[in-house]
């Protein structure tokens, strides 16, 4: 309708229609930037209740968990980065490529084979509960997984990323 039309980015990586759900319950593409109106608003009372060297820390500790997971998936069998070279952010972009995969040359067939490995997965996860990581195309790279590392408080974060590695050789053997 009307709300679509005057505000819909069709941010593709933010509203996958390969959803396991009716993906008509995605309302943020109506919104303006997709929802994300208050951001700024969040950001500032972020800053106030930490502080400027608060907030630094914070940062410093999503990237730190960043580099963490870049570092345990980069050369770990069955994963494959998006992009080359170390991130510069907090996302990390990697394919697991399950076994059935792994031999198979890069083509079509393997494409389309792997286009359909995260929403599946992601599917799972949000069955069992434990966890959910975001999955998206860009480009001409098929569905991936891009992992946001935004909240240190967990003191278990290390821990969270070995478990979601396990649980994604879990998901894919089941």
């Amino acid at each position: 309708g009307i709300l679509a039309g005057c505000n819909s980015m069709c941010a593709g990586y933010l509203f996958q229609p390969d959803k396991q759900y009716d993906v008509t319950y995605d309302t943020g593409d109506k919104a303006i930037q997709c929802g994300r109106h208050v951001d700024i608003f969040k950001f500032w009372l972020m800053w106030k209740a930490k502080g400027t060297i608060g907030f630094e820390q914070h940062i410093d500790k999503c990237l730190d968990l960043s580099q963490y997971l870049y570092n345990k998936i980069k050369n770990r069998e069955g994963y494959e980065m998006v992009f080359d070279g170390v991130p510069q952010h907090t996302n990390v972009c990697f394919w697991y490529i399950p076994p059935s995969l792994r031999g198979m040359p890069h083509g079509d067939e393997r494409r389309e084979k792997l286009r359909r490995v995260a929403p599946k997965i992601k599917a799972m996860m949000m069955e069992s509960g434990t966890t959910m990581v975001g999955y998206q195309p860009q480009g001409n790279k098929v569905n991936f997984f891009r992992m946001s590392r935004v909240n240190p408080a967990d003191h278990t974060q290390l821990q969270s990323v070995d478990f979601l590695l396990m649980r994604l050789r879990g998901w894919v053997t089941t």
